[in-house]
């Protein structure tokens, strides 16, 4: 039996947390970047940790109008301190509820733009050492900041995506192209078997790329993600895969 991760995005105001939360294992919260609040935070938390789901925060670039999901050019300190404020903000929650963070993982633009590493994943890395020994870092599969990020002493989880779709070079296809995100449910078992039994995704143009993924995300917000999961947990038991708790 192949044990896995499974992860959400969630408190992004879609709501359906008590539908995701008894078919995942980790969620990541929305803490304040591109959405999410204080109450929205701890309503988020105390329902995670009522069904035994690790708790991330999900910072973004501080960027409500877009979701997050456009690149911002900030100066490094500001940068810095947007995402120390972000993940403080949750792991403040988390205390009142007497439980800690699990992992950080960035959202949107940021997760993108700070996979190929360079001086924004440097500010990102420097903003996060206060949690270097405390959280594992959630990086995408393969990417430049996941060696960058152990090379600071950060432990690594490396992410997939079951409901993206990718290019050869191992990048998300933009949101905006035909097909770059996926919804039919028997797809994405499929593709969650042959990510997790021979560690490889069938690309856009047809072509494969290798990864080994600590953890899988489908994206809480994914029109029918609680069909998805459904559909997931009453069919990964008969490929030999179980969802870790």
């Amino acid at each position: 039996m192949t044990t896995i991760d499974l992860n959400c995005d969630v408190g992004e105001g879609v709501g359906n947390e008590p539908l995701l939360f008894p078919l995942i294992s980790s969620c990541n919260i929305a803490c304040g970047g591109h959405a999410g609040d204080h109450r929205s935070m701890k309503d988020t938390a105390r329902l995670a940790l009522a069904h035994g789901v690790r708790i991330g925060a999900h910072p973004s670039y501080p960027d409500r109008e877009h979701f997050g999901r456009r690149s911002v050019k900030m100066a490094d300190i500001e940068f810095r301190e947007s995402i120390r404020a972000q993940v403080a903000s949750l792991a403040d929650v988390l205390g009142t509820l007497n439980t800690r963070l699990h992992h950080i993982k960035a959202h949107g633009a940021l997760y993108n733009d700070l996979a190929p590493g360079g001086s924004l994943a440097e500010s990102y890395l420097e903003a996060l050492e206060g949690y270097r020994e405390k959280a594992i870092l959630f990086v995408p599969c393969n990417a430049t900041l996941a060696t960058l990020a152990r090379g600071h002493g950060f432990r690594v989880w490396e992410e997939a995506f079951l409901d993206r779709a990718y290019e050869a070079d191992g990048s998300l296809v933009a949101r905006n192209r035909e097909g770059a995100v996926l919804g039919d449910p028997r797809q994405i078992f499929s593709r969650l078997k042959e990510m997790a039994g021979n560690h490889r995704v069938l690309c856009a143009d047809g072509s494969y790329i290798s990864l080994q993924a600590d953890t899988y995300c489908l994206h809480g917000d994914t029109p029918n993600a609680v069909e998805i999961l459904t559909f997931l947990a009453n069919n990964l038991p008969d490929a030999e895969i179980m969802v870790s708790r």
